[in-house]
């Protein structure tokens, strides 16, 4: 990966903040993942983590209040300043001997060359289809998973991408393969076939524990509003059915949990 074409937040962050992280988006997303991440037995006492592209670090400070210890990683300085602003106000001990949170400004290749460590579990979300080379970073999160270790893995899912833009009438766009002149800053450009991320994970020594759609149901209303208005109902039903198919193949992201063979 190079990084001077993977995908930084700098300059936006305040605004990824805001539109998505603390949008009921950002809040289905979040429920999903500690419901998925609550399955795993490795969980169950404390816990040393790795979160890949860790953002504004919402879900590494859940983890961290529940007794983890987590290294959020992201190529964006603003977002891990901010997970750490977050993190001191949540009284969370972010230096010294019983600091439950460690920040470090590195790509995914930086990990991969340089880390000695090996982690029992590590996260990647929405990571992916922000790359200049998304095919290599199976390769490159195996380095840092543990044998026998998971890896939780949420991406943006081409498939979902396709169907909602033909509900919506925008044929042209996805005749282009959704390629446009105008790049829409908070919305990935490179969504992911899921045929081919299931090719790079078995090619790098993964196995499936299970699968989830992330947003089902949320992003194919036709009253927008009722996202909001009707929140509570809309993730019972997303917490109910997104690990049945057929909706866990219609999620605007897939949640995959990984084991490392």
């Amino acid at each position: 990966m190079n990084k001077d074409t993977d995908r930084s937040f700098d300059g936006i962050a305040a605004k990824f903040q805001r539109n998505i992280y603390q949008s009921s988006k950002g809040e289905i997303r979040q429920q999903v993942l500690l419901r998925d991440l609550a399955s795993l037995a490795m969980l169950q006492a404390p816990c040393q983590i790795l979160d890949v592209g860790a953002g504004q670090g919402q879900l590494s400070l859940a983890l961290a209040n529940m007794g983890h210890s987590v290294h959020l990683t992201d190529i964006s300085a603003e977002m891990l300043a901010m997970a750490a602003e977050t993190a001191a106000a949540q009284g969370l001990a972010v230096s010294g001997p019983a600091a439950q949170l460690q920040f470090s400004k590195l790509s995914l290749a930086e990990l991969s060359r340089d880390s000695q460590q090996q982690y029992p579990l590590v996260l990647c979300h929405a990571m992916l289809e922000w790359l200049a080379q998304p095919d290599a970073a199976l390769n490159q999160l195996s380095q840092l998973v543990a044998p026998g270790g998971v890896l939780s893995l949420m991406y943006y899912n081409k498939d979902a991408k396709r169907l909602s833009n033909i509900l919506y009438g925008n044929f042209d766009y996805v005749a282009a393969d959704f390629k446009v002149k105008k790049k829409v800053s908070l919305s990935p450009q490179n969504p992911l076939e899921p045929l081919l991320v299931e090719q790079w994970y078995q090619q790098a020594g993964f196995s499936v524990i299970s699968k989830t759609g992330v947003r089902c149901f949320h992003d194919y209303l036709q009253n927008r509003s009722m996202q909001q208005s009707h929140f509570s109902q809309l993730l019972e039903l997303e917490l109910k059915y997104n690990r049945q198919e057929p909706y866990a193949s219609l999620g605007r992201y897939t949640h995959l949990l990984l084991t490392r063979l």
